[in-house]
């Protein structure tokens, strides 16, 4: 019998938080103060201070062990960043970075693709799709699209792998979903065996807590969630359009997923209506909600990041 999807309240309790994460809460919140503001500095400034570590999200060593493949896109030459396992290979996993569909790239999650290569085996394959607002939708979920068909064709000749898992964080996870969908609606495809979706943005026309979040400065606030939605869509789409806010997709026939996000997430309502919507269509679904932590905390110095990598790595395996 599948588990029961819960939510604990006690996980949103004011001093439910480690001391570790409260303090680094208040490290962000300090830090953002003293920065400029992203969006009068514009996304090609920012894009250039996360490269150089100057965000929440610390330039992090790249893996040796990455090579660059190039296959055709739909906007031309696609490029995906592969992490092979020093052994033989488990399974692929598909990665979809996050940025608010307009800041970070296919090499800022090597760290943790790198481990889970060594750990579970996976070559993790990470799709450079183009940005917002430069390429605004559809440019994003059709390069994922193409990047996952081309995968589902050469998995297993090209890494020895036929086991298939996709997964991403903010932005990504919101792209993850929405490859979920494309692939069955438009393909007939249900390949993927598991889905690791961090932190989602599932509805695009912002949610709660997206809508109403406090306070300002940490790692990611309502003015921000506005303007990458701005930035993303430029045409008029409708936003409860299940390609644009897969939350009101028909959600029948995905794969099982775990879904993490932190309690003092602007997407935590994301995190919570999209998981209580996988199980209610019928999907095996796997919800942590980490007290206190911030904003894709699994990247960031947070106590909490470990157990939850650790939670993730072994719903992953399984």
């Amino acid at each position: 019998m599948t588990p029961l999807l819960t939510i604990d309240p006690a996980a949103f309790a004011p001093d439910a938080a480690p001391e570790g994460t409260v303090a680094l809460n208040e490290r962000l919140m300090a830090q953002a103060s003293g920065a400029p503001d992203a969006w009068s500095i514009g996304p090609a400034a920012v894009r250039e201070r996360r490269k150089l570590g100057l965000s929440p999200f610390i330039g992090e060593p790249k893996s040796a062990r990455a090579e660059t493949v190039t296959i055709p896109g739909p906007g031309g030459p696609l490029q995906l960043r592969v992490i092979a396992p020093p052994a033989q290979a488990t399974g692929v996993y598909l990665h979809i970075h996050g940025g608010g569909w307009t800041f970070g790239s296919a090499d800022q999650d090597d760290p943790r693709l790198d481990r889970f290569a060594v750990k579970l085996g996976l070559v993790c394959v990470s799709v450079e799709y183009r940005l917002a607002p430069e390429n605004p939708y559809p440019a994003a979920p059709d390069d994922c699209e193409a990047a996952a068909l081309w995968l589902i064709r050469e998995a297993k000749q090209r890494f020895g792998a036929e086991r298939l898992l996709i997964g991403g964080e903010s932005a990504g996870a919101h792209l993850a979903v929405v490859t979920l969908l494309r692939l069955r609606d438009r393909h007939g495809l249900t390949p993927f065996a598991r889905a690791n979706l961090t932190a989602g943005c599932f509805d695009l026309g912002l949610t709660p807590s997206a809508r109403s979040f406090q306070p300002k400065g940490l790692v990611l606030g309502a003015r921000d969630l506005r303007m990458f939605v701005a930035q993303y869509l430029q045409g008029g789409e409708n936003r409860q359009a299940p390609d644009v806010s897969p939350l009101y997709g028909a959600l029948a026939g995905l794969p099982p997923a775990i879904f993490t996000v932190g309690g003092r997430d602007p997407l935590v309502d994301d995190t919570l209506f999209m998981a209580a919507r996988w199980a209610a269509a019928g999907n095996p679904a796997e919800l942590a909600v980490w007290p206190g932590s911030p904003h894709v905390h699994v990247a960031l110095p947070d106590p909490q990041a470990e157990p939850a990598l650790a939670r993730i790595e072994a719903f992953l395996k399984g």
